[in-house]
């Protein structure tokens, strides 16, 4: 189960018959949702057939080589038949060394709609432990996070007592300011509330927005956006945009990433990332689904379902191979259209449909992907980086996230590193904006000086005639976040 086979290199094999002919489940589409479903249903002692057209595993969430994901990129930014309703627009792909990068067709794996950072004590890692997908998987640790400040240097976000004392761009007051407000969160979070020193937050401040709160327990605003956008990791402007944290939410993020802190003895800090990328998380629930007896096909596409002449209910798929697939329920991944089944004139049919949502937020998100033979911090491969709102331009209303990974996760060679911008936006000129606004400011941080990497400047492969940034890839992603379930 590997997400490196390329479309273009890979014939279509003659579709074999399926055995058996029913089953109770049958997913369409092999993206982390519809995985997760076949791994539950299959150790729930259901018969699942999982399908997917694509030729590799994972489909929006999966982990592609250069070529690979510049062919699905373009390929899903263009209505189809399957798709008519693309998930990506506006893509921009530029290659500055194509002759360096063809010497390494095979060793990027480059995240699709990614990269899924997870915190350590995130419900998804529980999940993954308890159903035991975690056996095929191995993490690393994100080493740091860093913030853009007032004078457009990177500083680090202090994420425990330890690292406060030792962060060289905090003031003496900031540090005690910082100090005093995580001793107030812990001892809020605390479950002794008989302890004498804990005092509890009270009801009317959780109910308040969370930037006010912090600016009543008068927290500078250096203090205030580290803890908003670095650590909280609140997405809109906290001054003005309607999406305002209450501080009950606020201070859960806090709990989450301080008890994300030292859980896994290997992971240093609050957050851990896959080896090999993102495409990992879907293919580690399908190779458990399997072993739970979960049937996988893919490069098979479903033509059309099949309905009761009597009822009119669902009763299965029409495979492109002819062949007919009865089951008692279906999962579609939002991003597949079956031709023709969607605009049924089956009315009972139609009703039959439910579809369950991820996540609230229908908007877009705006993401980037650069490929550089520069770290942005000297001797540091793996980190965040978090540009807040306003910090790049007056207009700025949401964060820009921006994570760097390096060859020892296995997503590029050694010497060279992966970059992914991501900022949520509601239309694609906002999110070019964005990405623009992100990309230069990082380039002006490589040409500068203020990033460096010894073991790059040693390679013999990257003489200083080739360019910092080697290749980018941006485009606008739409949040499709509905399956349809019959």
């Amino acid at each position: 189960m590997t997400g490196n086979e390329s479309e273009s290199e890979l014939p279509v094999p003659p579709y074999p018959p399926i055995e058996p002919t029913a089953f109770d489940l049958i997913v369409i589409g092999t993206g982390l949702p519809e995985s997760v479903i076949s791994a539950a249903a299959s150790a729930s002692g259901k018969s699942v057939l999982h399908l997917d057209p694509n030729p590799f595993y994972g489909s929006h969430f999966s982990s592609l080589s250069i070529a690979d994901l510049t062919h699905f990129l373009n390929s899903h930014s263009t209505p189809s038949s399957v798709c008519p309703d693309p998930l990506y627009s506006d893509v921009e792909i530029s290659n500055y060394a194509s002759r360096l990068l063809s010497q390494h067709p095979r060793n990027f794996n480059l995240d699709v709609s990614g990269p899924r950072v997870l915190f350590c004590a995130d419900h998804a890692v529980d999940l993954m432990l308890k159903s035991g997908a975690s056996h095929y998987l191995e993490f690393k640790s994100i080493d740091a996070t860093f913030m853009l400040d007032a004078d457009a240097k990177l500083c680090s976000v202090p994420d425990s007592r330890a690292a406060i004392f030792k962060d060289k761009s905090l003031g003496l007051m900031e540090k005690n300011q910082l100090m005093r407000f995580f001793k107030l969160v812990q001892g809020h979070l605390s479950l002794d509330e008989s302890e004498e020193n804990n005092v509890r937050i009270s009801e009317e401040d959780l109910d308040s927005p969370f930037a006010e709160f912090l600016t009543k327990m008068k927290l500078p605003h250096k203090i205030k956006s580290i803890v908003l956008y670095a650590i909280a990791m609140a997405d809109y402007d906290q001054e003005v945009s309607e999406y305002v944290l209450k501080t009950r939410d606020g201070i859960n993020r806090l709990a989450l990433y301080n008890s994300s802190i030292g859980r896994f003895q290997n992971a240093l800090g609050a957050l851990i990332y896959p080896i090999y990328g993102q495409g990992e998380l879907p293919q580690a629930f399908c190779r458990r689904a399997a072993v739970k007896g979960c049937l996988y096909v893919l490069r098979m596409p479903v033509i059309s379902l099949l309905t009761d002449q009597n009822s009119g209910s669902y009763k299965g798929v029409r495979l492109a191979s002819g062949q007919d697939i009865l089951s008692h329920k279906l999962v579609l991944d939002p991003s597949f259209t079956v031709p023709g089944s969607l605009a049924s004139s089956h009315q009972q049919l139609q009703e039959s449909f439910q579809a369950f949502s991820l996540s609230d937020n229908k908007g877009k998100v705006a993401r980037g992907i650069c490929i550089t033979r520069s770290s942005l911090k000297p001797d540091l491969s793996n980190f965040l980086v978090i540009f807040p709102p306003r910090s790049l331009f007056p207009e700025q209303v949401t964060s820009i996230r921006v994570l760097q990974l390096g060859g020892n996760l296995a997503v590029c060679p050694l010497g060279m590193f992966v970059l992914y911008f991501s900022a949520l936006c509601d239309e694609v000129n906002q999110g070019k904006k964005l990405l623009h606004a992100a990309l230069s400011a990082l380039q002006k941080l490589l040409v500068t000086g203020t990033a460096g990497n010894s073991s790059t400047a040693q390679s013999e492969d990257m003489e200083e005639a080739k360019p910092t940034l080697l290749w980018s890839a941006l485009y606008i992603q739409d949040l499709s976040l509905s399956h349809v379930f019959i």
